[in-house]
């Protein structure tokens, strides 16, 4: 079973803590984790690009010169893409790029990430985030006393919106809902901040995975 240190917000050690063997103690698939990256750029895309083809742009209704006798190559319209002006080949047009990825494959790949930030010392776990204000320079103060250093993914439960409105102004710093935590930031953050509470909402969703998994008989 891996445990790790945990630690309060000036940074002193508190107990160690268990973590979850299927979470934290996976077998690393770095194809699954490929995958599913691919899959959440993909549906970030807008897909508006635009560009006009030679039917859409103006002009070119009629033959600029006549076929033969000129000397000059032959051209049929002024909006032919070999001309300034001229409509785009193959021109993109708008277009939806999101899909989706297998559950399983989102599992395997959040163990995945998981496991490699355990594994690799980047991931830092605090019993609770106490506050007596919202503000920016306390958390800043926070984060550099437990050593947090580089870009940072704070992963927090429902009840700590404090820390939300305090880290949200820091440079290279992103809050998120244990509930919303993707393979993308975890890759992204050089470090993983979390709250006690908010490991306990991690797990008890990944367990709950498990249990739909085997009753299904997946």
């Amino acid at each position: 079973m891996p445990k790790i240190q945990m630690i309060d917000i000036k940074g002193n050690p508190v107990e160690e803590v268990e973590l979850s063997e299927g979470l934290f103690d996976a077998p690393v698939s770095t194809h699954a984790v490929y995958l599913v990256v691919k899959n959440i750029l993909a549906n970030q895309r807008q897909g508006t690009h635009s560009a006009k083809t030679r039917a859409e742009v103006r002009g070119g209704g009629r033959k600029p010169w006549r076929q033969k006798g000129t000397g000059r190559a032959r051209q049929g319209s002024i909006r032919s893409p070999q001309w300034r002006g001229g409509g785009v080949v193959f021109a993109k047009k708008p277009r939806d790029y999101s899909y989706t990825t297998p559950k399983k494959t989102r599992r395997v790949a959040l163990k995945s990430v998981l496991t490699s930030k355990f594994q690799d010392g980047e991931m830092i776990l605090v019993d609770k985030f106490e506050m007596e204000e919202a503000k920016t320079k306390i958390f800043a103060n926070i984060l550099k006393d437990i050593n947090a250093q580089g870009k940072t993914l704070v992963v927090l439960n429902d009840d700590e919106r404090d820390v939300q409105r305090a880290a949200r102004n820091i440079a290279g710093v992103k809050t998120s809902r244990a509930t919303d935590i993707n393979v993308y930031d975890l890759l992204k953050y050089d470090n993983l901040v979390i709250s006690k509470s908010a490991l306990d909402v991690v797990e008890e969703v990944f367990n709950w995975w498990i249990d739909m998994t085997l009753s299904k008989g997946l």
